[in-house]
């Protein structure tokens, strides 16, 4: 979830700031995140970072694979500060999963409902082809169950139970993003804060 990689050879926004290094990055992970893996093509990441084959292979020798692992993780971590900002938003722990769900939908819309999870398009296709994708993605989802699991058992719930309300939590903001997306409408994330909230004032 981030502004568009821009269509000219010079990039924009952040991009412009950084190097080379971190215009592929970025770039990479807007483009994973629309579009997946296999969609992806080295070609097009170079476009859009306005980088060489040169370049690409200076900074990732082993090429589009293991610039896709970087990617997920850069993708990740902006998720991850989402998440954040919504969970530390109030002390009521039902309404704090609920504004993550809000967030989400705020910034599925602003993007046109093209950016969505910066993991699920690539590890869906991935998984059993890349050990390297797929381990980034596990990492990835598993700090997004712990941080919601952290902040479920500060907020009265004992660690297990918050562990496994987290995955709930988790797996039914994923599912409800993809609908979004699938229907350009953000209903099924507004849809999903209620019920969130319903779930985590009952655990409680």
């Amino acid at each position: 979830m981030r502004p568009a990689v821009p269509t000219e050879r010079k990039p924009a926004g952040r991009a412009e700031q950084g190097d080379t290094r971190t215009r592929l990055v970025m770039a990479t992970a807007t483009l994973l995140q629309r579009q997946g893996y296999e969609g992806t093509s080295i070609k097009q990441i170079l476009k859009e970072a306005a980088a060489t084959y040169g370049s690409l292979y200076h900074h990732f020798p082993q090429g589009k694979e293991e610039l896709a692992a970087e990617a997920l993780r850069f993708g990740a971590a902006e998720f991850t500060e989402l998440l954040k900002q919504g969970l530390s938003g109030t002390d009521d722990p039902a309404e704090a999963v609920a504004r993550c769900a809000h967030l989400m939908a705020d910034s599925l819309r602003d993007s046109d409902w093209t950016d969505g999870c910066p993991v699920a398009a690539t590890a869906l296709e991935i998984i059993g082809r890349s050990p390297l994708i797929q381990r980034t993605s596990d990492e990835a989802l598993r700090q997004w169950r712990e941080l919601i699991a952290a902040r479920l058992h500060r907020g009265g719930l004992a660690q297990v139970q918050a562990a496994a309300l987290a995955c709930t939590v988790l797996s039914t903001l994923e599912g409800a993003e993809l609908l979004s997306r699938v229907t350009s409408d953000d209903a099924p994330l507004r849809l999903a804060a209620e019920h969130l909230a319903v779930l985590v004032r009952a655990g409680l």
